[in-house]
């Protein structure tokens, strides 16, 4: 009994060996998806701050240029980690009077599925809106 004992486990030898060697890559590359996710969640909250202060910070100006140059720097501010691209700001409202709405919408390419050498589009989109003063003083 003992002899058929050693010998049953002399046949497994090896086969936790086998295992590993198989399970290793599938679990690495699902930690790397797990990850790659992670890192666009991240990266769409990044966005949309990023498109909250750019409006707030161009409604905070007298004319549409300023504007529009302060909401880049504050979107590129707050991108400047997030983005392996360019930072691109576009103003979607239309006019700039007193009493109005700006609406900026602020898109760059982040990291994400790239990093498993994926090609999918990680294009993010923000879009937001901030109200321009009624009784602010004219340039």
């Amino acid at each position: 009994m003992r002899q058929r004992l050693l010998r049953l486990t002399k046949d497994d030898a090896g086969l936790s060996t086998i295992e590993v060697v198989i399970l290793a890559p599938v679990m690495m590359l699902f930690i790397l998806v797990l990850v790659a996710f992670g890192l666009l969640v991240d990266g769409r909250g990044a966005v949309d701050s990023a498109a909250r202060d750019a409006a707030r910070a161009g409604s905070l100006q007298r004319d549409e240029a300023s504007a529009m140059s302060q909401a880049q720097s504050a979107a590129q501010a707050d991108l400047s980690g997030t983005c392996s691209g360019s930072v691109t700001v576009r103003k979607v409202s239309s006019g700039f009077q007193a009493g109005g709405l700006f609406t900026v919408e602020v898109s760059c390419q982040v990291r994400g599925l790239t990093m498993l050498g994926l090609d999918v589009g990680t294009e993010l989109t923000g879009r937001s809106t901030a109200p321009l003063d009624p009784y602010r003083r004219a340039a």
